[in-house]
């Protein structure tokens, strides 16, 4: 029932980890680490076009996150399919992600901050907020949804969480050599980018990823909010 990776990486809509963490699992992956994605919604809603249907544009999005994915190394996307915009709390949503911790048994998990401190998309403080919760308390907790117990699923402590968009910032993650493969994976993503000259995307994105790590001895980061689970 269970088959471990190093980290999971779960996102509001296909597409956010390459904007949020691309470089980083990139890193992960050439140093050996397994990553494995979990997507929350199908981002049938991720359109302009008054001529896409959200049946087809679920379908395409789908396969530019498997193509994302593959670019970067994932071992696994996983695709919950909840509706774009559509998200909630509930303890259903929560033990989907327990039962995933529980399944591969990450040192770490990297999700959207769910605390921003101006406008931010609701799926994502929505997917944030039950990530956190779903890492602590109740992955670790050996009564939370005990029929997990019964399917083998054995309560996990998670090491590490790393919150991307965050505010308050306190770890960066040197994407030097991985932002090539980061931009190609986000170029996967025609659907939300493809309206970007490939040029300004990458000149813009680099710029972003140079200010993040003035003063360091790496060119290129990726920031995050991290946080050391004790408990």
């Amino acid at each position: 029932m269970t088959n471990p990776a190093y980290a999971l990486v779960v996102t509001a809509h296909p597409d956010d980890a390459e904007f949020g963490v691309a470089g980083t699992v990139a890193r992960w992956v050439t140093e050996g680490k397994d990553v494995v994605y979990v997507v929350c919604t199908n981002g049938d809603k991720g359109t302009t076009d008054p001529d896409m249907k959200p049946e087809l544009l679920t379908r395409i999005r789908e396969q530019e996150q498997l193509a994302a994915a593959k670019v970067l190394g994932a071992r696994e996307v996983i695709f919950l399919r909840h509706p774009d915009q559509g998200l909630e709390d509930t303890p259903e949503f929560r033990k989907q992600i327990v039962r995933l911790i529980r399944m591969y048994r990450p040192e770490v998990v990297a999700t959207s901050d769910p605390y921003p401190r101006y406008v931010w998309h609701r799926d994502h403080r929505i997917a944030g907020q039950v990530v956190l919760d779903a890492v602590f308390p109740y992955a670790r907790d050996l009564h939370a949804y005990p029929d997990l117990l019964l399917e083998g699923l054995k309560p996990h402590k998670v090491k590490e969480v790393l919150l991307w968009a965050a505010d308050d910032a306190n770890y960066l993650s040197d994407i030097t050599d991985t932002f090539d493969l980061k931009m190609a994976a986000l170029r996967c993503h025609k659907s939300q980018v493809g309206h970007f000259s490939s040029r300004d995307l990458e000149d813009g994105l680099r710029e972003q990823h140079k200010r993040l790590a003035e003063g360091q001895t790496f060119k290129l980061a990726e920031a995050f909010h991290r946080v050391e689970m004790f408990c």
